[in-house]
């Protein structure tokens, strides 16, 4: 796979120490010394726009926090401050008047609490794409799927009984017919659909005005990565692909996914889009690309910096794909 740069989410060397996971009085020590992330309604707590903050564990933020998530250690500290947790406080709720949801394509309201410092406060993830460090972004990636598994599968899948978190917040298990539940991560195939010097850029309804990306969606069982993206280009606009090479992935946490970026190139171009799908769909060649990357096109935005997509059009556009 190619190396892509300024990704967000790829890996900003947290140590997972996942063999304290199974051990309470370890995971206990750990969080006594340790930091702990607060997540408020799939928000993680900043301290400016590109610094995450974190809170002790007798902080009264976490007075209506659920069980602790032991995110791993931050390999820049000394062993006994290193571990990281998080902690869901969605339960917590704001003066009357304020809300939060994990709703919509991009939330800019920035939630405050009582007990916090001026300045800080719970904030969308998607604004901080570029500005947190790639250990910072790594475990906010990290805490936020977690967080977000956890609240979504509250009960057993096999007998329906509400299941208990154990492992450190890596599993849940059932106390009834005693299955075992774990974190899921769904894959994710985003395609640049090139045909000569053209690409295939579709948008969704919902999205931002001028917004385009590339086409992407999610495999289904017993599918390879290469025939996900003919099906998903196919389905959406009707274009029939041939060969695909897998370029790059990226975890992303909206809520839980695995982007598998992939260059695919197109064998047809007629487009046919499919309105249960996506509203729209065109062919941008590489220098209205250019453009659009310098936010001097007349109608269509330039791509979120830190999203896979931007990096494979960037490549694409200065030749640099391997």
């Amino acid at each position: 796979m190619q190396e892509f740069e300024g990704l967000a989410f790829a890996g900003g060397g947290l140590l997972r120490a996942a063999e304290h996971r199974g051990d309470p009085q370890t995971l206990k020590a750990l969080s006594e010394k340790g930091r702990v992330m607060p997540i408020w309604r799939g928000k993680p707590l900043f301290r400016n726009p590109d610094h995450l903050a974190f809170v002790a564990i007798s902080s009264p933020v976490l007075a209506q926090g659920g069980p602790l998530i032991f995110l791993g250690l931050d390999p820049n500290l000394s062993a006994d401050a290193a571990a990281v947790f998080a902690c869901d406080i969605s339960d917590w709720s704001p003066e009357a008047g304020a809300e939060g949801t994990e709703a919509g394509f991009l939330d800019p309201m920035v939630q405050g609490h009582p007990a916090l410092p001026e300045g800080q406060g719970f904030s969308d993830l998607r604004n901080a794409l570029q500005g947190l460090s790639p250990l910072e972004s790594e475990m906010a990636a990290t805490a936020k799927a977690l967080v977000h598994w956890h609240r979504s599968h509250r009960f057993c899948a096999t007998c329906g009984a509400e299941s208990a978190p154990a492992m450190g917040g890596w599993q849940r298990n059932c106390p009834d017919c005693g299955a075992q539940h774990f974190p899921r991560t769904d894959p994710v195939v985003i395609m640049l659909v090139t045909r000569g010097d053209r690409l295939l850029m579709g948008r969704s309804p919902g999205w931002p005005e001028g917004m385009y990306s590339c086409l992407a969606g999610f495999m289904e069982p017993g599918e390879t990565i290469q025939s996900a993206v003919r099906r998903e280009v196919a389905e959406e606009t009707g274009v029939q692909v041939g060969r695909v090479r897998v370029l790059a992935n990226q975890p992303w946490p909206f809520p839980a996914s695995l982007m598998l970026g992939c260059l695919a190139e197109a064998e047809s171009e007629a487009i046919a889009i499919d309105p249960a799908e996506i509203e729209d769909a065109l062919w941008i060649d590489r220098a209205a690309m250019v453009e659009v990357l310098d936010g001097r096109h007349p109608w269509i935005k330039a791509p979120r910096r830190g999203a896979i997509a931007q990096s494979l059009i960037e490549c694409w556009v200065a030749d640099r794909l391997e």
